[in-house]
């Protein structure tokens, strides 16, 4: 049978049965006296072997290796790993829906809109639910808003969860807004001072009160530093003195603790 005719048999275009002797996937008959190839039965046969592998969702080198009699990886062991791989895309795309799932119920509630730092994590969306319309018109808060934001959309699942962790409750402990508002105060303050401004210790202590237990406190520690280094860009040079002081004494505090627990008389 001619090429047209074992595609047609098969199910397949006469270009991927091409490409497939281009790839030695399926052998080449040779060719009669009157210039064209005369395909048989073990032809339709590998053919269709090499459609119902592509089917299940190999690759082509993955297919190579199936078929090819020396090779190192049996079909069982190939299957596995695309069964495996599936089962990850699976879950990823569960995950996804969730995701969507929550968006679009937050923005039915919403009155068919999504706030405006969205779209968030449905974990993110609840803690700026709780915070309200609290210091809203705060630059810092804004920024703080953003960079949470940004956070939630480039790190992993277990990063967002450890990070609302250590979120949740410095929102829920008594005078926590209260104490929020007042560090944005004193940061807005600093909008447009430099950074040995005497007001800058004041600022930074207020914003060391308010920072999560466990929080990165240095460069070293923190995942991201030209993250931080793109954060504190935006502040005034008295704003990010006041940041770098709270993380400093952040550092200072948890060595001490870490002395005391060691029975270090430092």
């Amino acid at each position: 049978m001619r090429i047209g005719e074992l595609a047609g048999i098969v199910g397949v275009t006469t270009r991927a049965v091409r490409h497939y002797h281009h790839l030695g996937l399926l052998p080449e008959p040779e060719r009669l006296g009157n210039g064209y190839r005369e395909y048989g039965l073990r032809h339709a046969v590998e053919l269709a072997r090499i459609r119902r592998l592509t089917e299940l969702g190999l690759g082509l080198t993955e297919v190579r290796d199936v078929l090819a009699d020396d090779a190192g990886r049996d079909l069982a062991e190939v299957l596995a790993e695309l069964d495996a791989d599936l089962a990850r895309q699976e879950a990823a795309i569960h995950e996804r829906r969730t995701r969507l799932r929550a968006l679009l119920d937050e923005a039915e509630r919403q009155g068919g809109g999504l706030p405006k730092d969205g779209p968030l994590s449905p974990e993110l969306a609840a803690f700026f639910a709780e915070l309200g319309d609290v210091d809203l018109d705060s630059p810092m808060a804004a920024k703080d808003r953003e960079v949470l934001a940004l956070v939630d959309a480039t790190a992993p699942p277990e990063s967002r969860a450890q990070l609302m962790a250590a979120l949740v409750p410095t929102l829920t402990a008594p005078g926590a807004l209260d104490a929020a508002h007042t560090v944005y105060t004193l940061l807005d303050a600093l909008a447009d001072a430099g950074r040995d401004d005497p007001r800058v210790p004041e600022a930074a202590r207020a914003l060391l009160a308010c920072l999560p237990p466990g929080l990165p406190t240095t460069t070293e520690g923190i995942e991201q530093p030209a993250l931080l280094g793109a954060f504190l860009s935006e502040f005034s040079p008295a704003q990010a003195e006041a940041v770098r002081l709270a993380l400093r004494l952040a550092t200072e505090a948890t060595e001490a603790t870490e002395a005391t627990e060691e029975g270090d008389p430092r």
